[in-house]
């Protein structure tokens, strides 16, 4: 019988690879239909292995789920960036490769990354979804964020709302 291991850690410069191999995979998943065709395809563009070596390099929390030492998804955290809201900590990105979704890592990661930002003593946590992604809101609605605020983010001039989530 073989055991599979899943673990999560923070991202090494070995890493930059995979995260833009998952990122390009994820985020076609999620957004294809929702963010405009050419601008979903010059934000995936830009962040390949340089982009993500160059994160990790400025020491950006980037924390990588492995399964069987695949790397199955990642997560960028750090400091509230929206003044209006009084959480603290941010979830910026939360990714899974499409293979890998639905069986529970996405709640690890989720866990994993709130406790790393209560461990920085960032108290509270916000994430924001695109209103269109149903998968996401689904996620974070199940992991029991409240939906307190909204916004707007304009792709190729198409307004496409935005809902954050929040945990104490």
């Amino acid at each position: 019988m073989n055991t599979l291991t899943v673990d999560v850690r923070l991202a090494a410069i070995e890493d930059a690879e995979a995260i833009a191999e998952v990122h390009h995979a994820a985020w076609k998943g999620a957004y294809c239909g929702i963010i405009p065709h050419r601008a979903l395809t010059s934000m995936i563009n830009r962040r390949g292995r340089d982009w993500w070596a160059s994160a990790i390099r400025r020491s950006a929390t980037i924390l990588v789920i492995e399964v069987g030492g695949e790397l199955a998804g990642y997560a960028t955290v750090g400091r509230n960036r929206a003044r209006e809201l009084k959480q603290e900590g941010e979830i910026y990105e939360l990714y899974l490769r499409p293979e890998y979704q639905g069986i529970g890592l996405g709640t690890r990661l989720f866990d994993a990354a709130r406790d790393r930002l209560n461990r920085h003593g960032l108290k509270g946590l916000v994430v924001w979804v695109l209103e269109d992604n149903d998968n996401a809101v689904a996620f974070y609605q199940g992991a029991g964020g409240r939906d307190v605020a909204e916004g707007v983010e304009v792709f190729d001039h198409k307004a496409i709302r935005k809902l954050a989530f929040v945990w104490r």
